[in-house]
């Protein structure tokens, strides 16, 4: 079992990656647009996808050091997600300030010239208010879940990649 762990982590990590892309890309064809944080936090997704099939594709094939290097990658990966998304949705909860461009009070116009022009640079979508919460979490707060759940994946994998077999 220990030889089919690497495997069979990297497996999973490759199809909850793609079912959590594909999860985001749904709630925004229902009308949930991303903040730019959100979109910024589906990059450690796209790049685990292609890492996680390639690290399950040479575990299949017993480069099981090769393995191993795909299967920390996936942990560094993964543990920087955890935290972007601890970021984002502290942010959310109001425990510090994000990103001028996208959080924070807006600013009253003095005149409508002004105004007109504060439109042209606008963002609507705030990072620092959610969309949508799901069990009472954001879906920052979700990546965050989801994020260490599968770096704890790759790190038991890793693990028990590396020991003998008894």
């Amino acid at each position: 079992m220990r030889q089919k762990a690497p495997f069979f982590a990297a497996l999973t990590v490759f199809f909850v990656a793609i079912a959590a892309i594909a999860g985001a890309l749904a709630i925004e064809a229902l009308g949930y647009a991303p903040c730019e944080l959100c979109l910024k936090e589906r990059m450690p997704y796209y790049a685990a996808i292609p890492i996680a099939a390639l690290t399950a594709v040479c575990a299949a094939r017993g480069k099981a050091s090769v393995a191993r290097l795909g299967l920390f990658g996936l942990v560094l990966i993964f543990s920087a997600s955890a935290v972007f998304g601890a970021y984002h949705a502290g942010m959310e909860w109001g425990f510090w300030p994000g990103p001028k461009d996208c959080s924070g009070a807006f600013e009253r116009a003095a005149s409508p010239e002004t105004f007109l022009q504060q439109l042209q640079n606008v963002q609507v979508v705030r990072c620092d208010a959610p969309a949508l919460k799901i069990l009472g979490l954001s879906l920052a707060a979700w990546n965050a879940v989801m994020s260490i759940g599968l770096a704890g994946v790759a790190v038991l994998a890793f693990r028990l990649g590396r020991r003998p077999i008894d």
